[in-house]
């Protein structure tokens, strides 16, 4: 075989439809013509300063500390320097849109969400046998044994065992109903006395239940998740047409009628 691979661009497209990518493309197309129109409607510009910012931000996110890096980044994706400008445009006007759409209406999500945003610390280890949960979880309350010695012994994963069951940092509509009343209930650090789930009888110690703050991070996350809601919510109003560029190669390509 040749050590050189010449790929058509109906090679790419034939490659996406057959790796069903399509309808995320479409959904990507739609996405950019109604934030570039509704901007525009709204008045919504950016500055050279929010741009350079904006690119600044993606070299961070995409680890291109050099010049020599941003080029070889460029080669990979195939774009131009102005196809990246126009990408950073892209991604600097979608965040002064929804900032422009969504900013005042953020304290009033918040808070009236606030238990959304609990995050609780937490480790676990789950049981078949009820009574075998309860008589570790009284012998923890007694100082007898500690949680991590009960992880080692019956977690079998490797990695959750050697983590000692941690199961991260997590939000409180990420853990089942009947567990995350009575977490966020508890004063940590503290053990929960066992909860029954179809998967079984957990054993959970809780480490840290972490309150949310209005910070800027929290505040800039509310945003994009209102802002991608609407996005959704327009694309799902749409009729999306496909406009064949040459109407001759989409004619070879119909099914032949039956004689």
């Amino acid at each position: 075989m040749s050590e050189i691979l010449t790929i058509s661009i109906p090679d790419i497209i034939n490659n996406i439809k057959l790796s069903c990518q399509i309808p995320d493309v479409l959904e990507a197309i739609a996405s950019k013509r109604i934030i570039t129109e509704v901007a525009w409607e709204s008045g919504v510009e950016v500055t050279p300063d929010e741009i350079q910012q904006e690119g600044d931000k993606l070299r961070l996110e995409k680890k291109l500390v050099k010049a020599k890096d941003t080029w070889s980044w460029l080669e990979k994706h195939h774009l131009s320097v102005k196809e990246f400008e126009e990408l950073v445009h892209y991604k600097a006007l979608s965040r002064k849109l929804a900032n422009h759409m969504f900013s005042p209406y953020v304290e009033k999500y918040f808070y009236e969400r606030r238990l959304d945003y609990d995050k609780a610390a937490t480790y676990e280890v789950v049981f078949e046998d009820r009574d075998l949960a309860l008589e570790f979880f009284y012998a923890i309350e007694e100082g007898e044994i500690t949680f991590a010695e009960i992880a080692r012994q019956f977690i079998q994963e490797p990695e959750r065992r050697r983590a000692g069951g941690y199961q991260g940092l997590r939000h409180r509509k990420e853990f089942r109903p009947e567990i995350a009343a009575p977490l966020f209930a508890a004063s940590a650090p503290s053990i929960l006395k066992p909860i029954t789930t179809p998967k079984g009888i957990h054993l959970i110690w809780v480490e840290e239940i972490i309150q949310p703050e209005l910070n800027d991070e929290l505040r800039q996350k509310i945003i994009l998740d209102l802002f991608s809601d609407w996005l959704k919510q327009q694309i799902q109003a749409l009729e999306i047409l496909i406009q064949p560029e040459n109407t001759s190669l989409l004619a070879k390509e119909q099914i032949p009628q039956m004689a």
